[in-house]
C-alpha cells in the first residue's frame, strides 16, 4: 500500500515538473524579439521624402542677375532632396560660390568655410541604394563627396555633358530644367589653381529659393 502511494506521489510530482517546464518554454518563445539584420536605417524602403509625389523646384539667382532652375527628384534620392531643400530654406547657399568649374565636366558649388553641415547617407547603387538610376547627363545635379560614400553634405555639382563614369557612384538628385545657359557661362570665367578649375573672379550665388508646390511626378 505504501509503495503504491509513493509511486502515485512520484508520478504526480513528475507531471507537475513537466507542466512547469513546458509553460516556461512557452513564455520564453512568446518573448523572443527578432532583430533585423544588416543596416536597416539605410534600407531604400525605410525613408520617404517630405516631397514624395512631387518634383520641387529651386531657382538660383546669381550675383550678375542671371538665373537657372533646378527640378528635384525625391523618388531617386529622397534624403539628398530633403537635405538640399532644407539648406535652401535656411538660406545656406545665399552668398556662396561655384568654386570649381571644369570644362566638359561640371560646375561645383555649395562649399562653406564656416558651416559644419552633417553628412548624409550616399543614395547610389554602389552604396546599396538601388532606386537611384539617374544618369549623369547634361544638366543633371548630383551630390559631391569625398572617397567616403556617406560624406555628402552641402556641396553639389551640375554636369556639362555626359559623365557616365559617375553613374551608380554619386547621388544624382535633380536637373537644371531652365537657364542652363547661365551655368554654361561659368566656363567663360578665367580659371586657375587645381585642375585649372578655380574661378579667378568668384561666381557668387545671390540667392536660392524654393518654388513652393513643385510639380507632380506623373
Amino acid at each position: 500500500m505504501k509503495k503504491t502511494v509513493f509511486k502515485i506521489i512520484c508520478l504526480t510530482l513528475s507531471l507537475m515538473f513537466a507542466l512547469f517546464c513546458f509553460a516556461g518554454c512557452g513564455n520564453k518563445t512568446e518573448q523572443t524579439v527578432t532583430t533585423p539584420s544588416g543596416n536597416a536605417g539605410n534600407d531604400e524602403n525605410t525613408y520617404v521624402s517630405e516631397y514624395d509625389g512631387t518634383h520641387p523646384q529651386v531657382v538660383f539667382t546669381m550675383e550678375n542677375g542671371e538665373t537657372f532652375t533646378m527640378e528635384l527628384y525625391p523618388e531617386y534620392a529622397p534624403r539628398s532632396v530633403d537635405n538640399f531643400v532644407r539648406l535652401v530654406k535656411e538660406g545656406f547657399y545665399d552668398g556662396l560660390t561655384f568654386h570649381r568649374v571644369i570644362d566638359n565636366f561640371m560646375a561645383q558649388g555649395g562649399m562653406s568655410e564656416t558651416a559644419d553641415v552633417p553628412s548624409i547617407y550616399g543614395e547610389f547603387p554602389s552604396n546599396g541604394w538601388q532606386k537611384n538610376t539617374l544618369k549623369h547627363t547634361r544638366g543633371i545635379v548630383s551630390m559631391a563627396r569625398t572617397d567616403d560614400p556617406n560624406s555628402a553634405s552641402s556641396q553639389f555639382f551640375i554636369c556639362y555633358g555626359d559623365c557616365a563614369w559617375l553613374d551608380g557612384n554619386y547621388a544624382a538628385f535633380g536637373k537644371v530644367i531652365d537657364g542652363m545657359e547661365t551655368v554654361d557661362a561659368f566656363l567663360k570665367i578665367e580659371r586657375a589653381g587645381r585642375e585649372g578649375g578655380t574661378p579667378v573672379t568668384p561666381i557668387v550665388i545671390e540667392s536660392a529659393k524654393l518654388v513652393e508646390g513643385g510639380t507632380d511626378n506623373a
